[in-house]
């Protein structure tokens, strides 16, 4: 196929505003997918996307398209709309000319409209704007009209009106990827160079990478060399996405695809690096994607320590096809053996705790959230970020005031009709500390935020640590505003005397910044009846039995050892998770 017959294009937009069933629209009209076998959105085949409605993992496909007489290559790759995949939605663009920006008719532009946009003109993709949802009652036309020409600066001539689910004009808009997307850049008589957008694990042939080829071509057999790690391998397969992968003889410039590396460690074919011929030297690499760090840490453990073995096989394989998770060892004193694991935020988190629960069948329990800080000379330095919220304006003053409670410097407000943008600096850690879950409450759901980190700031904050009969707490020890320190250690002591079970023993629950209690609350011990089976006697034999009682109690307090039940334990962290 000649690569001017070829488009490479995505479709972006914010979460639910429905590029998934938009993609299944186009398997359909192109006949990729036969209409029986056609499930709603079809793309998503990790079962958490299609039972969170979200879309999660990258998914490729080639359709064939006959316009005029003429056929033609589409390669479309369906991107996740959510914050916290904006790294796949990165690595996505990277491989395409141009992307399809479509926004819900009834609910407009969205934080992740902007981002996504401004991304895509970061890669000097072309964009062809388009509302979905035109036939729901609730479609309001006229104001996203507006709003796609005050963002970004499109006509109405320019902007496509369609309906995903019933397949309205949808035609029209496959049209105009051919008619309105360029090319595929690239020289087909150069040396090989191919980009890695993506890349999964199989167990029986290694990492296979997904690859957009730039320059030359790639056959199977043929011997590369991964310009980033140095690693030299034989292709044992190549081919395209259909969506499934189809083996074809080779891959030319401007082709999406598949290479077989036979490669056993995902580590070493890294997003984002270039694919050369193993005998070319000075093969200069493509800009690529850099996966970003994690921001966010977790203590992920076993419920039961002899499950440990099995947890950290399955956190290994669930690393085969997530290259984005880091993963240490850790310990502690309550919960025994784990591992320090980081992820790209809350919902990464989560998807993989289901992940582990679904695919490996393992229950693991995450302790309290932790977000990547820095120390240096003393000080503890932490991320901030640029956060962008798009509410009705009706909603503005709740907004406010929850940015303001959570360390928010305002930067800008602009208005766009009966919404308003707002802008704020912030600490990374309002994340996990309910940024989220407060703005959605706040603003009855309408919210919609962004983000960007910014760099790292000195941060006043102080080790809260959390003991029981002056045992220290491990897992519920942690940094905390010096500000928010008092009202944190309330709460941390409080919930341990609800969760806690009464001992033969006092149980003294403090919450200390240094040698300073901040809180402090009492669980009392068991009065077991000592005189029970005295059936008389006098005074002076009950007075002793009970002294005794009391000595035994008052060692008890000094030496008995502090138990947390797992139970106990997993109930507290779950309860003290802000999000």
């Amino acid at each position: 196929m000649n690569q001017t017959n070829v488009r490479n294009f995505a479709i972006i937009a914010h979460i639910d505003h429905g590029k998934s069933t938009l993609a299944d629209r186009f398997l359909e009209i192109t006949d990729t997918i036969a209409k029986d076998k056609l499930k709603e959105q079809f793309l998503d085949q990790n079962p958490i996307s299609r039972e969170r409605g979200i879309t999660i993992k990258l998914a490729p496909v080639r359709m064939k398209y006959s316009l005029e007489g003429r056929d033609y290559i589409l390669n479309l790759i369906d991107t996740p709309g959510h914050m916290d995949f904006s790294y796949e939605v990165s690595r996505t663009l990277a491989a395409c000319e141009g992307a399809i920006l479509l926004v819900d008719a009834t609910q407009g532009v969205q934080a992740q409209t902007v981002a996504h946009y401004n991304s895509a003109k970061k890669e000097n993709l072309k964009i062809i704007p388009a509302i979905n949802k035109i036939d729901l009652e609730t479609a309001d036309i006229e104001r996203v009209d507006k709003e796609l020409k005050d963002f970004f600066g499109f006509s109405k001539e320019e902007i496509y009106y369609l309906s995903a689910k019933s397949g309205q004009n949808v035609d029209e808009l496959l049209k105009a990827v051919v008619e309105k997307l360029p090319s595929p850049r690239g020289d087909s008589n150069k040396p090989l160079r191919a980009l890695i957008f993506d890349a999964v694990y199989d167990e029986h042939r290694g990492v296979i990478a997904f690859v957009r080829i730039v320059d030359g071509e790639i056959k199977k057999g043929d011997k590369i060399k991964l310009l980033g790690s140095g690693l030299k391998t034989d292709t044992a397969e190549v081919g395209f996405f259909s969506p499934f992968l189809s083996p074809k003889e080779d891959l030319t410039t401007g082709e999406i695809g598949y290479v077989v590396t036979g490669v056993k460690d995902i580590r070493l074919c890294r997003v984002g690096d270039t694919i050369a011929q193993a005998d070319v030297q000075n093969t200069k690499p493509l800009t690529g994607y850099h996966t970003p760090k994690p921001m966010i840490f977790f203590g992920v453990y076993p419920k039961d320590q002899n499950e440990f073995v099995h947890l950290r096989e399955a956190l290994n394989k669930v690393a085969l096809n997530d290259a984005s998770l880091s993963i240490s060892s850790e310990q502690s004193a309550f919960l025994g053996t784990g591992f320090k694991v980081g992820f790209l935020g809350l919902l990464h988190a989560d998807i993989v705790r289901e992940r582990l629960t679904q695919e490996e069948g393992i229950e693991p329990v995450l302790t309290l959230p932790r977000v990547l800080y820095k120390e240096e000379k003393g000080e503890i330095f932490e991320p901030f970020m640029n956060l962008t919220v798009f509410i009705p304006a009706s909603f503005m003053g709740a907004v406010m005031t929850v940015c303001q409670q959570k360390k928010g410097e305002l930067k800008n407000i602009e208005y766009h009709d009966k919404n308003a943008v707002l802008s704020y600096e912030m600490p990374y850690s309002m994340f996990i500390r309910g940024l989220f879950s407060e703005l959605k409450s706040v603003s009855s759901g309408f919210a919609s935020i962004d983000y960007e980190i910014t760099g790292y700031r000195v941060a006043d904050l102080v080790p809260l640590e959390i003991v029981i009969n002056e045992t220290p707490i491990d897992v519920l020890s942690e940094l905390v505003y010096e500000t928010d320190a008092y009202q944190d250690a309330k709460q941390k002591t409080e919930k341990l005397k609800e969760v806690l079970p009464r001992r033969q023993f006092r149980q003294i629950i403090q919450a200390k910044i240094g040698g300073r209690i901040l809180s402090r609350s009492e669980i009392p011990p068991f009065r077991k009846d000592v005189l029970a089976k005295m059936s008389g006697g006098d005074r002076t034999r009950k007075d002793k039995l009970l002294k005794k009682q009391k000595k035994g109690k008052a060692r008890l307090s000094n030496f008995g050892r502090v138990d947390l039940p797992p139970q106990a334990l997993f109930s507290l962290i779950s309860d003290l998770k802000r999000e």
